[in-house]
């Protein structure tokens, strides 16, 4: 009789090739009376797919924890890791993160990340015309572009294709600072940050500008210390991208300026902003909806927000689809995509 230690790892397999197969972001496991139920993220939407017993599914909480090298004991604590597995031929990587509830019953939620992997930009976005615009910036020699949108939004997946574009097509060196690395790439020298070992993001940009980069690539612009590095890069002749914490590009700017960044160094640096949505289309596929502020429009918003008036994305900027204008509301104005 199969002892149930196997059964366990079993059914962690079962469960992985299962969200791999429907297509899921985040496999989830959450305590309810009873039971555990399973749900499945896809296209931001939760769907159940099953449910287990509570024994059951503690020690497949468990396994997932000793693949992640997590404390498998600590019950009390949030913890987070990752582990990497094959599924189908594809090498994964999963970013596991668990998070105690009441009685001592844990949540986890896997992100499932294909690795080595990353999709052209004409293939990501809904307008051929905003991919070959994207691409038109990353051509520069120096200066900072970054993507804003909500969590979720594609924003990580386009940085990706963007810097293997510069690798393999512009043949630039590229070097990524993330936390964590979400995609290895074969032609990109890729840093993780590690805290506990003294590789902040703000320590690892400054070793990074000494090893001779063309472009670097930024998980996240999150605090003053990394958009002053950042910005310091882009002013020494390299080519910076990464995204930032915003609802749109204008509101991008004003995010750099509360982070510190002087209009000044905005004018100097910042050679393009991409606001980032994804919409679904009739192939039951998502595309990305790209407002990219740039150029004249660019010059215009920075001037907006050094006066503190609000600035107006002109309709000009509106990129037309195949048969039909895409505009989509936000607040009291209209974004142009």
């Amino acid at each position: 009789m199969q002892n149930f230690e196997s059964v366990v790892e079993q059914k962690c397999e079962q469960l992985l090739l299962k969200a791999y197969h429907f297509g899921a972001s985040d496999l989830l496991l959450v305590p309810e009376d009873g039971m555990y139920l399973i749900y499945f993220r896809k296209y931001d939407k939760l769907l159940q797919a099953g449910e287990l017993p509570y024994d059951l599914a503690e020690r497949v909480i468990s396994y997932y924890k000793f693949l992640s090298a997590l404390d498998i004991s600590e019950r009390r604590k949030p913890q987070s890791g990752s582990f990497q597995k094959t599924l189908d031929q594809e090498r994964f990587a999963f970013r596991v993160s668990t998070l105690p509830s009441a009685y001592l019953k844990e949540s986890l939620i896997i992100r499932l990340l294909l690795q080595n992997h990353t999709f052209p930009l004409t293939s990501l976005s809904y307008s051929k015309q905003s991919a070959e615009k994207l691409l038109e910036l990353v051509e520069r020699k120096q200066g900072i572009f970054l993507f804003s949108g909500a969590t979720g939004s594609g924003k990580t997946t386009s940085l990706y294709s963007l810097i293997h574009h510069c690798s393999t097509n512009l043949h630039r060196h590229v070097i990524s600072l993330e936390d964590p690395v979400e995609n290895t790439q074969a032609h990109v020298l890729q840093i993780q940050v590690n805290e506990r070992a003294g590789v902040t993001y703000s320590t690892g940009l400054r070793a990074i500008l000494r090893h001779s980069p063309d472009v670097i690539m930024i998980g996240e612009i999150r605090d003053k210390e990394t958009a002053k590095i950042a910005i310091e890069a882009a002013l020494t002749g390299h080519l910076v991208l990464s995204t930032v914490h915003a609802k749109d590009s204008v509101n991008a700017l004003y995010r750099l300026v509360d982070l510190g960044i002087s209009i000044e160094e905005l004018r100097q640096t910042v050679v393009g902003i991409a606001g980032q949505v994804l919409i679904q289309t009739n192939q039951d596929e998502r595309r990305a909806l790209y407002e990219i502020l740039s150029d004249d429009y660019l010059s215009d918003a920075i001037a907006s927000v050094m006066c503190k008036e609000p600035y107006i994305l002109p309709k000009k900027l509106t990129i037309i689809g195949q048969k039909e204008q895409i505009e989509v509301r936000s607040d009291e104005r209209k974004l142009a995509y």
